[in-house]
């Protein structure tokens, strides 16, 4: 008499899945790989993020020394880790896989300090603010630094229309929300970016970073990311900062 083998359980199906497509990325080789377990793992959250392959095979490839490669794991376990902290069921994660973490951190600021293009850069502060764990909205401050504009609300509690702070190549001012759309003129306010002097705690941590690391152009933005700008509806003026704050929440 033969007897069938049982069939494999889901967990065992879902290790086997997650193990493959850390396999396919750790080739370096598979771009696919990466936007898969971006999905599985962040989006859909059909892959267990506390599974041990996870956050130790991210680190391994953190630590290589293939820098595109470096770039996909460190921005993915920041990523997991900042969204696991607002999660009940995940919020003890980068407690649970300190020495990983740490691995991760490590290499996150050894790429920052030798990474040359503005937008990589930007990123990979980003992981290491997500890394760290100290702030909720490192990718919406960064967000706004890699494409030189932020979309906020005004802080008036009576509710204005959301505004647009614009600084880069297209100027440095704050404007209202469909300024890039209008073919008409549109009025327009002048920022106010913070004296680098004055710069207080994460803001002049990140100031003093990015000019140490040669991104002179990166620490300009911070001045106005981390200065105040006016609304176009009640020309109240408001810190930038505070409102990329306020609108994460």
């Amino acid at each position: 008499m033969t007897t069938s083998s049982p069939a494999p359980r889901a967990d065992d199906t879902d290790a086997d899945r997650l193990e493959a497509l850390l396999e396919r990325a750790a080739t370096g080789r598979d771009s696919q790989a990466w936007s898969d377990l971006w999905t599985e793992l962040y989006h859909n959250g059909s892959l267990d993020v506390a599974h041990p392959l996870v956050l130790h095979t991210l680190a391994d490839m953190a630590q290589a020394d293939k820098a595109d490669m470096a770039a996909s794991a460190l921005h993915l376990a920041g990523a997991l880790l900042a969204q696991a902290d607002q999660r009940y069921e995940t919020r003890n994660l980068r407690h649970q896989y300190a020495p990983e973490v740490a691995r991760l951190r490590d290499a996150a600021n050894r790429w920052r300090q030798v990474t040359a293009d503005r937008n990589d850069y930007c990123h990979l502060v980003e992981a290491v603010l997500n890394l760290e764990g100290d702030i909720h909205w490192a990718e919406d401050l960064i967000w706004g630094i890699v494409n030189e504009e932020y979309e906020l609300e005004c802080p008036d509690p009576d509710g204005c229309a959301s505004l647009w702070v614009i600084f880069g190549e297209r100027g440095f001012f704050s404007t209202a929300e469909d300024y890039a759309l209008s073919s008409d003129d549109v009025e327009t306010f002048p920022l106010h970016p913070a004296d680098p002097r004055a710069l207080e705690g994460l803001g002049r941590r990140l100031y003093d970073l990015a000019r140490a690391d040669g991104h002179e152009e990166v620490a300009r933005a911070l001045t106005y990311a981390f200065g105040e700008a006016t609304c176009p509806e009640c020309q109240q003026r408001f810190s930038v900062v505070g409102q990329v704050v306020a609108c994460s929440s």
